[in-house]
């Protein structure tokens, strides 16, 4: 029974001592094994390994690319001395664990993150400093964040940090200036329509004039017209008339005379102060010729 128990025991030694000496590796993570404070291994493939049971410490990190957001807009000056609130991201991932264990020591990912925020923001300020607002905002801006990239990589290799990418989410004017730049847009704007409202009016006055002329024109066309015909006809009526004339003058001379009593005996009121004897009563006086 004692041999049974001992063997039981070392079994039970063995299978606890096998148990704590074996670990394993997935495809998202890097393995950092310790021995007596010491750094013995990195296991960086996937798969089952084996350590010296309490003795080595394991330490796991994420070998995925981690995204590193910042919360507060940094403040950066141009080389034009205005003030831009600036929102970026970083994207990073370990590439040697034993440099970056040793370099962040106990404070884990926040350490490496503040670092990276300090690098960033550093870089920041000095691509800012040496451009203009347009340069930051459109004209150079790819440029602005390849160069922080290569910058922040360079710094990060020394923590065994890869920097990936360096993007910049916002680039506005801080809030001390942008009330005045909105007054100074606002004021430009307002020229620009007082400049098209004049300019509108001259053509409006412009055409206005042109129309006025070609309506002086065309009635003055048209009275032109309107004599020239007036006068043919007048012409023609009397050319009528002095044919019929000359045909019967005494019959001419007698609707005349027949006209001027019509118009002139039109009212019971209307007063003619002549003497009877006139050429006027001639037919009045005998209807018939003699």
């Amino acid at each position: 029974m004692n041999n049974i128990k001992s063997i039981l025991i070392i079994v039970v030694i063995a299978i606890v001592a096998l148990a704590s000496s074996a670990f394993t590796v997935s495809q998202t993570q890097y393995v950092l094994v310790k021995r007596l404070g010491g750094i013995v291994a990195v296991k960086k493939t996937p798969g089952l390994y084996f350590k010296v049971p309490f003795v080595d410490d394991l330490k796991y990190f994420d070998n995925r690319i981690i995204t590193l957001d910042s919360d507060q807009p940094a403040k950066l000056i141009t080389s034009e001395n205005k003030y831009m609130m600036v929102d970026s991201f970083i994207k990073w991932r370990i590439i040697n664990p034993a440099k970056y264990y040793v370099s962040i020591k106990e404070g884990g990912e926040a350490a490496a993150e503040d670092r990276l925020t300090k690098v960033v923001n550093a870089g920041l300020r000095a691509e800012f400093g040496k451009r203009t607002v347009h340069d930051v905002i459109a004209g150079e801006r790819v440029a602005v964040m390849d160069n922080l990239r290569r910058r922040a990589d360079l710094d990060a290799r020394q923590m065994g940090i890869q920097v990936v990418d360096v993007r910049l989410k916002r680039v506005d004017y801080s809030e001390d200036i942008s009330k005045s730049v909105y007054d100074r847009m606002i004021s430009e704007r307002k020229r620009i329509a007082n400049q098209l409202r004049s300019e509108g009016s001259a053509s409006s006055e412009k055409i206005r004039a042109d129309a006025d002329k070609q309506r002086e024109v065309i009635i003055a066309e048209a009275y032109r017209d309107a004599q020239k015909t007036k006068g043919e006809g007048d012409a023609l009526a009397a050319a009528i008339y002095n044919q019929s004339y000359s045909k019967n003058p005494e019959f001419y001379a007698f609707y005349r005379s027949t006209e001027a009593y019509k118009n002139s005996f039109r009212n019971k009121s209307d007063i003619m102060v002549l003497d009877p004897s006139s050429d006027f009563f001639k037919y009045m006086r005998s209807p018939v010729k003699k």
